[in-house]
């Protein structure tokens, strides 16, 4: 319906300019409050004020400043807290330092400054026609309700055709995936498109590899690694799921490839993005197994679905109150999968793929998980300040040969002057010193 109601509008609002009302629609030319934008920019949307269980404005406030005060020594911040870091994420960034902390938790802004002219040159450059002509067909349908996306002239529609055509111009072996559209919209709500765009590279390549190219080869393996999970997590949804002929390519791509921006309540969804920018794919599993459990953890819910249809029906159709960002976040970030279980699962498929397989194989050693993985990779690298950082080296010497213990001398019962005398040996000839210390000890007149 929100497409249909989208398609509307465009048409309606090629014949009137941005400042005329929204359309004949009897909907959209309802009362007053209806089309009002939401906190979030959505027309008529539900998220006008803050919901139930949101921070209060002091708290908020507390957080800015913590946001604040971390992101002005950044890689301070990340070599010595990261750990604050991941917290606070966790907690839900601020919506006004959401495009500050975006780009610097994904390694957008290095990649920036390491290229400052590329976004630029890409987007004056012209695009392949064969992937413009596709483009300009998805445009309309990326949040048609979003005050951003209203106006096919407008600058969030005009500003998604550049930065989508950007990329297919920065990695032309891949091309334009329906799936970069959402998250290209989503990014261009907080950002300007050429930060936008280095966000979405950054999304492609470092978090997601192999997910926007043209075999998908590492949404298959991460579909094998969901459905194990599943099985040693949720064994009795894994057998309704097998039963009723459910595989996770039915439902996990639209979840996966989107970040769940077509999924989630909005303000869920952004918080389902700041954990993912600091966490990594990780993220992506536990929220899948947290809306796997609310649409079919109980015995009554499996029940109520007999059969594929009504399966698919319940995993897109969890009730909004179960979706709230404050609940569902704790449930997502109890889930009991870690990074360690993840590897090693990812592995395990790995190994299990049949070799016949068309396509290039799955690479999951390239994607990294997280901010911090990034951050050191970064460095590692050396794209800040030009210069390689110096990595210290490890020198490991050979031990040393074993010396004789050195024995003392035996003085007992015996005078210095005596020692002195014996270890001189004897005298030499020629003419006697005449410099002050000639003299032994005991001769010393006080």
């Amino acid at each position: 319906m929100a497409q249909a109601l989208g398609e509307d509008l465009v048409q309606t609002l090629e014949l009137q300019d941005d400042s005329s009302s929204l359309g004949s629609d009897s909907e959209l030319s309802g009362p007053g409050p209806y089309r009002q934008a939401d906190r979030y920019g959505f027309i008529g949307g539900s998220s006008a004020e803050p919901g139930p269980g949101h921070p209060p404005a002091d708290l908020i406030r507390q957080r800015e400043m913590k946001w604040v005060e971390m992101t002005s020594h950044w890689e301070k911040t990340m070599s010595r807290r990261y750990k604050k870091v991941k917290t606070q994420c966790r907690k839900g960034i601020p919506s006004a330092l959401r495009p500050r902390c975006w780009p610097l938790l994904c390694g957008a802004h290095v990649c920036q400054n390491k290229s400052p002219c590329t976004y630029e040159q890409l987007a004056k450059a012209p695009g392949d026609p064969q992937w413009m002509e596709t483009i300009s067909r998805d445009l309309h349908r990326q949040f048609p309700l979003h005050e951003m996306f209203v106006s096919p002239q407008g600058h969030g529609q005009q500003g998604l055709l550049q930065v989508l055509k950007a990329y297919t111009l920065h990695r032309p072996e891949q091309g334009y995936c329906q799936a970069q559209g959402p998250v290209a919209a989503v990014l261009l709500m907080h950002l300007p498109p050429e930060e936008a765009f280095w966000c979405l590279v950054q999304i492609c390549e470092v978090y997601l590899p192999g997910y926007y190219g043209p075999h998908m080869e590492a949404v298959q393996l991460d579909a094998e690694v969901f459905m194990a999970l599943l099985r040693r997590l949720l064994p009795r949804v894994h057998k309704h799921l097998q039963q009723v002929g459910v595989g996770p390519l039915l439902y996990l791509p639209e979840w996966f490839l989107c970040l769940f921006a077509r999924s989630l309540p909005f303000p869920t969804v952004l918080r389902v993005w700041d954990a993912f920018f600091s966490e990594g794919v990780k993220v992506l599993f536990r929220v899948g197994l947290t809306l796997v459990r609310l649409a079919l953890g109980t015995t009554e819910q499996r029940l109520a679905c007999p059969g594929l249809l009504e399966t698919l029906g319940a995993l897109r159709a969890i009730p909004p109150t179960q979706l709230q960002e404050e609940v569902f976040m704790s449930q997502v970030h109890s889930v009991a999968l870690s990074e360690q279980d993840l590897q090693r699962e990812i592995k395990v498929q790995l190994a299990r793929l049949p070799e016949s397989t068309s396509g290039p194989p799955p690479r999951p050693q390239a994607r990294l998980p997280g901010a911090q993985a990034i951050f050191e990779a970064q460095q590692l690298a050396g794209v800040q300040g030009g210069t390689r950082p110096e990595v210290p080296q490890i020198v490991v010497q050979p031990p040393e040969e074993p010396r004789p213990p050195r024995r003392k001398p035996q003085t007992r019962g015996k005078t210095f002057h005596g020692l002195l005398t014996r270890s001189r040996g004897p005298p030499l000839e020629g003419p006697p010193r005449s410099h002050r210390g000639s003299a032994s000890f005991l001769d010393t007149r006080f």
